[in-house]
Parts: C-alpha cells; sequence; structure tokens
C-alpha cells in the first residue's frame, strides 16, 4: 500500500513556511547561505511542480557535506550560536529536498519550531518577536492543513489560519502560568553569550572627518535612561562614552589609560551629583555611556583615569546598570608635567594657520578663558552646521578653519581642540550622545543612535576638566531642542509625524522589555511578592504549575466532550448551506425541510427564469450528495466555483435591491414617525 503523498497546495504552504523560518535569521546568515538555501528551496519547488519527485540521496549527501564544511570554514565550528543556528537552517532546506508524504512534512514542521526558537537568541524586541509569533501561526496552520479532511476537499487557508490563530489563544494562559511560575535563572535566558555578532553602537576608539555621519542618520534606540530625582535640562544632558586624546593629524584616538577608584563626593563638597538607570541596547563593545563625570561603577565594571566606563566584558544583550555621575568640574589641582605634555602635543606639519592663529590669541588675551572666548567667538560668526560638508583633504584643520566652514559635531570638536593646544590650554575630545527624547508616560529619555555627540574638554588648574561644546555656538538648536532639529540627512526616518509615531511607541517596547525580555529572578519575586508568594521554594513553585496545569487541561477535557449544539458537516453540506444562505438574502422563500428537488421547485414557482438556471447545480448536488458514499474531491471544489459564480451572476442585483428596500423602509419609518401629530 502506497503512503499518501502532499498535494501540489499543502507542499506550497509547507516551503512557504520553511522560507518565512529561515527569514527570521537573515540577519546573522553567512553571506553565500541566504541565496543557497533560497536557490534550493525554489529549485525543489519547481522540481514539485513538474512532478520529478525528490532529489536522490546520491546528490543530498554531497549537498549536506557541502553545508557542513561551508559552515566551518565560516565560523570555525558546528557549535555555539551563530554556527549552530545557520547549519540549523541550512538542514531545514535539506530537508525539503526529500519532503513528499505528509509525515515527512510533520518532521520539517518540528525543525521548523525549533529554528524559530533559535531566532530568540538574536533578539527579543517587541516587533521582532511578533514576526516569529506570526511564522508559528503560520506552522500551526500548515499543520493543520495535513490532517485529512472529512472529505477530500482542499481546506481554504483562511481556515486553518483561524484554527491556529485560536489554538494559540488556548495556550496562552498556559503560557503566561509557566512564564511566570516556572524557576527563573539569576540572569534572563535570552543573555546568551553574543561573542562575534557586529556592533551596532557606531562610536569606536577613534575619529575622524565625516565617521559620524552614518550615525547621525540612524534612529535605531541606543538606550534609555531614568533620573533619580530632577531630570537635568538638555543643554546638560551630555552622555560620556569614549575620550580622545591622541591625534596624528587626521584622527583622533584613544590613549591608554589606567583604573580610577570610585569617587564619591566628598561631604560638604558643593558639586552636585545624580543616580541614574540605564537600560543599553546590545552593542558588543565595553564602553557604558554615563551622564556627565560618572564618580561611581556598577557592578562588572570599571572607571578609568579619563572617567570613562568599562564593562569587564563586552555588551552582548541588553544590560541595566545603575550610575552615579557628578554634574560639573571635581575641583583639582594641577596635572603632572607628562600628562600635561601629551594634552598639549600636536603632529607637525599639520595646522600651520590654525597655529599662527591660536598664538595670537594667546598674545592678546590674559587668561584662559578669554582664548576660548574667541575661539567660540569665530564659529558662531562666520561656520554652518550641516551633515553633509565638503570632504576635507590632509590638512583637514586648516581646511575647515580657512576654506569650508562646513560641518557637523566631530569638526569642531576636533579643530576646537586643536587650537586650545596650539594656544597652551590642555584639551581633548570627548565622544557620546547628548540629548534625546524624554517620555512624560514613561519618565525616561529614548537616547538614540542619531543623538551621537562630540565634544571637548579643557584643563584648569584648580577646577579640573571643563566641557565645552563648540557646536553650541554654531548651532544652539542641536543642544537645546535634539538633534532631529537640525541634522539634515535626507532620510525617510528624519520625518517629524513618522519620527513622534516611533519615540510613543517606544514606551510599549519598554514595558516589553522590563516586563519580558528582562524577566528575570528578582522581578519573578517582586511579581510573587504581590500575591504573598515571595518566600516560596522552587518546588513549591513548580507545584504551583502543575496545579495550573492541571486545572486547564480538566477545562480542555470538558470542552472536548461536551455536545456541540450544531455539527459542521462536510464541504459539500457547508456548500449547500451557503448556497440556501444566499438564496435568503436575495428574499427567495424557502422551507427549512426543502431538498434539492424541493428547492428547486420551490425556487422557479416564485420566478421560473432563476430555477431552470438552478437545476443543473441541485441535480449535481444530489447526485454527489446521494448517489455516491464518497464523491470525488475535484467535482466537490468543481460545484463550489460554478455554485459561487451562479450566485454572483444571478443573485447579486436581487441581494443589493432587497438591502435598498430594507433601508428605504427604515427610511420611511422614521418619516412616518416624526411626521405624525
Amino acid at each position: 500500500m502506497s503512503k499518501p503523498q502532499l498535494d501540489q497546495s499543502q507542499f506550497a504552504v509547507l516551503a512557504v513556511t520553511l522560507l518565512a523560518s529561515i527569514g527570521t535569521h537573515l540577519d546573522h546568515l553567512p553571506a553565500w547561505l541566504t541565496p543557497a538555501l533560497a536557490l534550493l528551496i525554489a529549485a525543489r519547488v519547481l522540481m514539485r511542480r513538474r512532478r520529478l519527485g525528490k532529489l536522490p540521496a546520491w546528490l543530498r549527501l554531497p549537498l549536506t557535506a557541502g553545508l557542513l564544511i561551508g559552515i566551518i570554514l565560516s565560523f570555525g565550528t558546528v557549535l555555539g550560536r551563530d554556527a549552530g543556528s545557520a547549519f540549523g537552517c541550512g538542514l531545514l532546506a535539506l530537508k525539503l529536498l526529500e519532503t513528499e508524504t505528509p509525515r515527512d512534512a510533520r518532521v520539517a514542521l518540528g525543525f521548523c519550531a525549533f529554528v524559530l526558537m533559535s531566532a530568540l537568541l538574536f533578539g527579543q524586541s517587541l516587533l521582532f518577536t511578533l514576526g516569529v509569533c506570526s511564522v508559528l501561526v503560520l506552522l500551526v496552520a500548515v499543520l493543520n492543513r495535513l490532517e485529512p479532511a472529512p472529505l477530500p476537499t482542499a481546506k481554504p487557508l483562511r481556515t486553518s489560519l483561524s484554527l491556529a490563530l485560536q489554538l494559540i489563544a488556548v495556550a496562552l494562559p498556559l503560557a503566561l502560568a509557566s512564564f511566570v511560575l516556572v524557576p527563573r535563572l539569576a540572569t534572563p535566558l535570552w543573555g546568551a553569550p553574543n561573542a562575534g555578532a557586529r556592533a551596532t553602537t557606531g562610536l569606536s576608539e577613534t575619529m575622524a572627518p565625516g565617521q559620524f555621519t552614518d550615525l547621525m542618520s540612524d534612529d535605531t534606540p541606543a538606550m534609555r535612561v531614568s533620573f533619580e530625582g530632577r531630570v537635568p535640562p538638555p543643554s546638560a544632558q551630555y552622555f560620556r562614552t569614549l575620550v580622545l586624546s591622541d591625534f596624528d593629524g587626521t584622527t583622533w584616538t584613544r590613549a591608554r589609560t589606567g583604573l580610577k577608584h570610585d569617587a564619591e563626593p566628598a561631604r560638604g563638597t558643593r558639586t552636585p551629583w545624580i543616580d541614574t538607570t540605564v537600560t543599553l541596547e546590545a552593542t558588543q563593545q565595553r564602553w557604558l555611556p554615563a551622564l556627565d563625570t560618572p564618580i561611581t561603577a556598577p557592578q562588572g565594571a570599571f572607571l578609568t583615569d579619563d572617567d570613562v566606563l568599562v564593562a569587564s566584558q563586552p555588551v552582548s544583550h541588553l544590560l541595566e546598570y545603575r550610575v552615579r555621575s557628578r554634574l560639573g568640574p571635581e575641583g583639582a589641582g594641577r596635572l603632572e608635567r607628562f600628562e600635561r605634555q601629551r594634552l598639549l602635543r600636536l603632529p607637525e606639519g599639520v595646522g600651520a594657520q590654525a597655529r599662527e592663529l591660536a598664538a595670537r590669541w594667546r598674545r592678546e588675551s590674559p587668561g584662559d578663558a578669554e582664548v576660548v572666548q574667541q575661539a567660540l567667538a569665530m564659529f558662531h560668526s562666520s561656520f554652518h552646521y550641516t551633515l553633509s560638508p565638503p570632504l576635507l583633504g590632509r590638512d583637514s584643520i586648516d581646511e575647515f578653519l580657512f576654506d569650508t566652514r562646513e560641518g557637523f559635531c566631530e569638526h569642531y570638536a576636533s579643530a576646537f581642540v586643536f587650537l586650545m593646544r596650539a594656544a597652551g590650554i590642555p584639551a581633548r575630545v570627548v565622544t557620546g550622545y547628548q540629548g534625546g527624547w524624554w517620555s512624560d508616560s514613561g519618565a525616561y529619555l529614548l537616547v538614540r543612535q542619531s543623538d551621537a555627540h562630540a565634544w571637548a574638554e579643557i584643563w584648569r588648574d584648580g577646577v579640573g576638566w571643563i566641557r565645552v561644546d563648540p557646536t553650541a555656538a554654531v548651532a544652539p538648536a542641536r543642544i537645546e531642542q535634539g538633534a532631529a532639529q537640525v541634522n539634515d540627512a535626507a532620510s525617510w526616518a528624519q520625518g517629524e509625524w513618522l519620527r513622534a509615531l516611533r519615540n510613543q511607541f517606544d514606551i510599549v517596547n519598554r514595558l516589553w522589555t522590563q516586563g519580558v525580555v528582562r524577566f528575570d529572578a528578582l522581578r519573578q519575586r517582586a511579581v510573587l511578592t504581590e500575591f504573598g508568594l515571595a518566600d516560596r521554594v522552587n518546588g513549591n513553585l513548580l507545584l504551583m504549575l502543575a496545579g495550573v496545569l492541571t486545572l486547564m487541561l480538566l477545562l480542555a477535557t470538558w470542552w472536548a466532550m461536551r455536545d456541540p449544539p450544531i455539527p459542521q458537516g462536510d464541504a459539500l453540506d457547508r456548500l449547500w448551506h451557503r448556497l440556501r444562505r444566499t438564496l435568503s438574502k436575495a428574499e427567495i422563500e424557502l422551507a427549512p425541510s426543502d431538498g434539492p428537488l424541493g428547492l428547486q421547485q420551490r425556487v422557479a414557482v416564485q420566478d421560473a427564469e432563476l430555477g431552470r438556471s438552478l437545476q443543473p447545480l441541485t441535480d449535481r448536488y444530489a447526485r454527489l450528495r446521494y448517489a455516491m458514499a464518497q464523491p470525488p474531491a475535484d467535482e466537490v471544489e468543481a460545484l463550489r466555483r460554478e455554485a459561487l459564480v451562479w450566485s454572483r451572476r444571478r443573485l447579486r442585483r436581487r441581494i443589493v435591491q432587497a438591502r435598498l428596500r430594507k433601508i428605504a423602509s427604515v427610511f420611511d419609518a422614521g418619516r412616518f414617525t416624526r411626521g405624525s401629530p
């Protein structure tokens, strides 16, 4: 006895489901694997349409070996998250090459579920999770289409999708109970190592002219910041990330620094400080942004001599940390001689005109403050802020200061620090983020990649490092109103209405992150405390989960065993009931007891022409329903299509007229009522 084979529609939706499952991994698959898998699935679908059968084993085995070799060459191993998920996607596509029976399809769909689960190890944002869930709905719908129908007729895809949504909705209470009651790890499961993924912050240990351009047109979130106490004004929302102090004439780089102990404010000091909670997106880098000047390091991080927070491990997943920051100079003595020399060092053969200008300012100014004001006044009077500045040559400092006079924050910070050093003032470049969008309902500041910024710091003996932002002298709106007000990148994402919509939607993202993605042991305890279960041990939690599961199974058993009020029937019955309902809408009077012959005669009495056109349909229905035990599926489907065409041609006008008469009668009744004395 031959095994049942998949029909063309079943195989087509199976191929789409496999392709959608692999699509959840597109962001991290090797460049060669994505087109290879797409070509493989397309070739298999074409073979199936031409009835060429499945690919022979002597071809499938070399393809499997080639996949294994390609994964090893790309990742150096087949183990781990990245290599394992890529290998799984390849095996899923290869499984389609031998799939011919419903049993093969069920195995492939089971593998699809595993591939979908592994996709959540790469991203857990709300939109991505909803995308994975939509593929899961399709997967359950395909499983339903593989089940035999009462009659061998093709199930409409929308019926299978509706059933899949119902099944998933029924399973949601159990999923929620498991989510809350299953003992949690100390850190979220999603905090799996993410080594090897690309960085997303855009900030690096170097800064050169034009390097920030792409970053400033990127609207993806960088971090979210909550403040304890009063929220600083936008002009004070500087989030320090890196300090760059070495310059080679084109590029600023970070110098090696030592560690610094936490610098808690001394009692009685006048320097204000503030506590913040930062939720940082994964960056694959170790730098932790902090407001102004951090004075404490969170657990798993340390503070460097240049007041930069550095994590012990790259930030491979969403990270939340608390940090205390000082708002203003710390008050210090003098720089060490070697440190002063390093922060005054300039490359030879660069910026001759700038050096001459700085030397003149120094001769004409009584102190450092006057030199700073000279530089800021120059920027304010004749420079222009733009994200599309002209390209600079080898001597970028002089070309920017005396020729182009157009640029954005990195140009101004670089030129300003050069001028200060040329005037004998120790200075350095600081990169990070400035400003953001404040959410009143969420009580947090959303900082996007487009808020990336560069500014300068100068040293004053007895005071310490002082922040000076030359960009504020050129474009004050950038500091007071945010990057979105001045960044002129030609990007659809910069539209005002779309930006506002994205900002509002980020509140939902934050709730999702706090309530689901970061639901660890501490948050589980907080939730259970609300129900008086804070002291429950893991064993008791599992007993509670077992009780919830038992109750749900009992409810499901009762629901399955109850007598349905109306039997649904098979495809032929549904066709007959749909035809009767359509005739009733056309105001054709029918009796509940009418069979095919009686219905045709009753219609003929009311409309002879309509009855004659209906007779072939009722005769064919009677033959399929009563003259054979198992009507052929193709004949049932053909009758359904013909009945649909007949209804559209013969009854559409009658139905429209009947609806118009009903509307008119309603208006007539209303007019009579209003006109009555």
